[in-house]
Order: C-alpha cells, then structure tokens, then sequence
C-alpha cells in the first residue's frame, strides 16, 4: 500500500521534491543549473558576498578610477566563487540515487504474500464523515450504464460496493485475485496496467484505487487507460496525499525513524497530489482533486504490525521492518488513531468533435 508519510518539499512547486528538481547523474545536476533551479539560493549568496569581497579587495581601484580588465575579471571571480559554493549545496541535498527496483516484480511478490493488505487496512479507516475510502472514490462513478474497470482491483473491495454494476477487476497478483474470487467477487482478468487484456473503447470508467504511484511505466498505463475508455469516459483515481500536521502524525513519524527513511521510495512520487497535472499532460480533462483524511484506529501490537507491513519497502533490512513495527506498537493503544490524507482526482477523456 503507499501511504504519502514525510519528503522533502519542492521550492518551485511546493509539493514533494520531484524529477524535476532533484538529480541522479552529473549531466541531470547540470540541466538543474541550465534550466535555473539553483539560482533562488545561489543569486541572494552569490550578491551579498561578491559584493562585500569585491568592496574589499578592489573596492579602492574601482573608485580611484584605475581599475583594469584585470580588476574586473577579479571582480567577476567574486561573485562567480560564491554563487558556484551555493549551487553546489542546493545540488548535494537533492541527490537521489538511482532506483534500481524491478517494481513490477516487486509488486506481484508482495501482493501474491499479502493478498488484500490494502484493503484490511483502509477499509477500516474513516473520515470526520464516518465515510470510508472506497465509497467516497466510488460516488463519483458514472450511473449503471457505464461497464467500469478497476485497475489494479487488488481482493476487489470496490466491487461489493457497486453490485449492480457492469464491473470487471484487472490485476497481475495471482494472491489477490485468489482472494478476490473466494469472496465472491467478479469477474476479474489477470493482466498488466501496462497491457490491459481489454478492446478498444470498451469501458466507460476506470477505478484506480492507490495503485498509480507505483504502476510502471506510468505513461503506459496511462496510454493504455485512454485506449480502452470511450471517449468521454471518467477516470476516478484515489492517491496518497501529502501528511499535514494533525492528530496522529508522532505515529508515522516513529516508523519513519525506525526504518531510516524521510519517505517510501514510490516509482511515481508524482502521481499523488501532482495527479492532475500528470493526467492534464496525458490529455485527461480534470473534474476534480479533492483532498480527505481518513484514520484507522492502531489499538494494539497486530494493528501497527498490519500498517508497517502495508508500506512499500524495497531495500529497507528486515530488522529495520521490525523495528518500526516495534515502534508503532510502543505508540499504539485503544482510541488511537492513524491518519490516511488521500486525495481523490476525477478526470474525463475529452469527446472528440
């Protein structure tokens, strides 16, 4: 399950440090200078003290009026030095490394040895409402008509809650169809996000319940969501939201510690609250992104041990799963509760005319 629990914040955008202004290889670090993502810390640094450098050291010459090329050249090394200094700074915190992760492989592993974790944790999480994650991205679905598809239907909890409809569940977990089929709920097709075993323009919406953020590659999942909707068809996606300060928040933050990280190593950190953007580039007409929280109650020991071991950890030690299970429960007790921001985006594709 992805939860959006900590990161760092862009300065551009204000959302989670992204592509965009992070690096991986040198070439990206100096693109990132290029294109002027340094320039807001390095420009202040590089003024205040090429100024006070070149004040002191040619400040005399330049006012005698015998400065030479020479002169200016220094000068010019003044501002150069420190605005070089600051970049490098702004460049060393926004190093990523680069991911490795077989994240389709990942994924199947984990879902086929934990088949409906996802489900098990947020199906008993509420908001203020008293109203929980799947109805609340189901109620903006298109009436009985409309044959809708839930990609990456995971034990298909969606399906329980539409059971009239013409519904068909997608996923490539053996485990969680498994699951899915033994509870009663179908049809369901094992298949890839990326190569949907679907016709043409044969749905009218897609359900994608917290599964964008790590479906790879994205823009072929994308491209192959606008392949199978109609045109005009709804697309309705619920995603992690980024954490806010609220009730709650000391939980997560022990597990973060315990597991050594600022964040979960999504493929896709974009597609939560950067979803609308993402899906406007791919041609998607934007209804709506609204943003809820909902908790689920961490009463005892086997609680924090289901939601530690919902989280996505590729490459975090076995011990350090174990430990923030072990820090989650020390925080656990009867009444409290564990925050979920989620954020649902509504999105239509365009008819053409």
């Amino acid at each position: 399950m992805a939860v959006d629990v900590a990161g760092e914040v862009c300065r551009h955008t204000g959302r989670q440090m992204c592509p965009r202004c992070s690096w991986t290889r040198p070439r990206d670090a100096a693109l990132l200078v290029l294109r002027g993502r340094t320039a807001r810390t390095a420009l202040p640094v590089a003024i205040v003290v090429g100024t006070v450098l070149s004040l002191v050291n040619q400040g005399s010459t330049i006012l005698a009026g015998t400065a030479t090329t020479s002169t200016w050249v220094r000068v010019a090394v003044n501002y150069a030095v420190p605005f070089t200094v600051a970049s490098v700074g702004y460049l060393a915190g926004r190093r990523t490394a680069a991911d490795t992760t077989p994240w389709q492989g990942y994924l199947v592993g984990y879902h086929d040895a934990r088949p409906g974790i996802t489900e098990l944790i947020l199906g008993q999480a509420t908001d203020r409402r008293a109203e929980r994650p799947y109805s609340w991205l189901l109620e903006r679905l298109p009436g009985r008509h409309a044959v809708i598809l839930d990609l990456a239907c995971g034990s298909a909890p969606t399906r329980e809650l539409v059971p009239d409809a013409r519904w068909l569940g997608v996923d490539f977990s053996a485990g969680e169809l498994a699951l899915a089929v033994a509870a009663g709920r179908g049809p369901v097709v094992r298949g890839r996000a990326e190569q949907l075993p679907i016709g043409d323009n044969s749905v009218g919406a897609v359900c994608a319940a917290m599964c964008l953020p790590v479906l790879t590659p994205l823009d072929e999942v994308l491209a192959e969501v606008k392949r199978v909707l109609r045109p005009g068809g709804t697309l309705v996606a619920l995603v992690p939201s980024r954490m806010w300060f609220g009730r709650g928040l000391l939980g997560w933050w022990r597990v973060l510690r315990a597991l050594g990280v600022r964040s979960q190593p999504w493929p896709n950190p974009g597609a939560r609250d950067g979803l609308p953007k993402i899906l406007r580039a791919h041609g998607f007409v934007v209804e709506a992104g609204e943003r809820r929280v909902f908790r689920r109650e961490i009463g005892d020991p086997r609680a924090a041990a289901l939601v530690v071991d919902g989280l996505y950890l590729p490459g975090i030690p076995p011990d350090r799963v174990e430990a923030a299970r072990a820090a989650l429960a020390s925080w656990a007790r009867p009444g409290r509760r564990l925050p979920f921001p989620l954020r649902r985006v509504v999105a239509h594709l365009p008819v053409a005319g």
